[in-house]
């Protein structure tokens, strides 16, 4: 095994801010420490490899390396890549944690920008509510102000939520967002429909198709934007902890059941098939809204990826909702068959 050489703490913080120093290789020079919640995890370096004075140590306790330090770094590579003079087309890009894991997981952007330029304004946890509502004026959402900056550039415009709203973390409560969508278990694994909260998960969908639908209608009002491609997309069959008696995940930044096996197991569904199919019918049907507001994507310029199936492997997953760096390159594939199709 390869000994990894001591740094300063100097050192550690010019990798950081050096957009060709690898994801990986920052990450092997840190500690993986569980922020607020599961989607906000923290890199510190890790004292075994990297030399710091009681200076440093302040320093670094007053320093959040997450989200921020992950956008700062694919903006500063965009920048990069557009000085050095790339011919690529340029995305927008706006979503949650399947299109930026701070670092830890190459998921569907870091894979993307080996094809594109891609300006990301993503941000692991974000909710459809705050990228659309959130606290600042309409007219202000970080992604109308990207689309913005890059509108003589931009191609296409990636848009990825709802994974949040369906199977992910109420941002309030900090609990899973399935318990408000399940019903206790009724004592027949098969009947799958009647462990669904029918009214819960309709709600729930209406919200997501007026938060869509207000971000299409708002690009489409902006000029210069009426006729950009707009590629939206589901998310795929995920597998709820535990998954038969070898199943190996086990994230640092969350509990093995952080987000489906809790909830199911407090409805007292323990059958397997009954708790992976229950989360299917939630998915299908946020893809009937999808594909409602997609129509005809000749038409209207708004593209459905459909996500279902590119990660049929329990190997494919980092967590319960997360693909490994290698099932995200599948999810990954699907995109760029649909992204030709909505470039010419």
């Amino acid at each position: 095994m390869t000994k990894v050489p001591k740094i300063s703490y100097t050192e550690y913080l010019n990798m950081a801010r050096n957009p060709d120093t690898s994801d990986e290789e920052l990450v092997k020079y840190s500690i993986v420490i569980r922020g607020k919640t599961a989607f906000a995890p923290q890199l510190s370096p890790n004292p075994k490899l990297v030399r710091m004075t009681a200076d440093d140590k302040e320093l670094e306790n007053a320093m959040q390396l997450g989200n921020g330090l992950a956008r700062f770094r694919r903006q500063l590579r965009f920048k990069r890549r557009l000085l050095l003079g790339e011919k690529l087309p340029v995305l927008v890009s706006e979503g949650d944690s399947w299109f930026q894991f701070p670092l830890l997981i190459s998921e569907v952007i870091d894979h993307l920008g080996e094809d594109y330029l891609i300006w990301s304004v993503d941000a692991a946890g974000d909710t459809l509510d705050n990228m659309v509502n959130g606290s600042v004026a309409p007219e202000k959402t970080e992604y109308l102000t990207a689309l913005r900056e890059q509108k003589k550039r931009a191609k296409a415009f990636l848009f990825s939520a709802a994974g949040n709203d369906i199977i992910g973390e109420d941002p309030v409560t900090g609990k899973p967002v399935l318990e408000q969508l399940i019903n206790p278990f009724n004592g027949n694994p098969k009947d799958v429909i009647g462990h669904v909260n029918l009214a819960a998960l309709g709600k729930k969908l209406a919200f997501i198709e007026a938060g869509y639908q207000k971000v299409i209608d708002s690009i489409r009002s902006e000029p210069g934007l009426a006729k950009l491609p707009i590629i939206i997309h589901g998310y795929d069959y995920t597998f709820p902890y535990p998954w038969g008696k070898n199943d190996q995940r086990d994230p640092p930044y969350a509990d093995k059941d952080e987000w489906l096996g809790k909830p199911l197991d407090k409805r007292k569904i323990k059958d397997q098939e009954l708790r992976r199919a229950v989360i299917k019918v939630m998915l299908d049907a946020l893809y009937d809204v999808l594909f409602k507001l997609a129509g005809d994507s000749k038409k209207t310029q708004v593209f459905v990826v459909d996500c279902r199936g590119a990660m049929p492997n329990l190997s494919d997953w980092n967590d319960e909702i997360h693909g490994t760096s290698d099932g995200f390159g599948k999810v990954a594939d699907r995109f760029r068959a649909v992204i030709k199709k909505a470039i010419p």
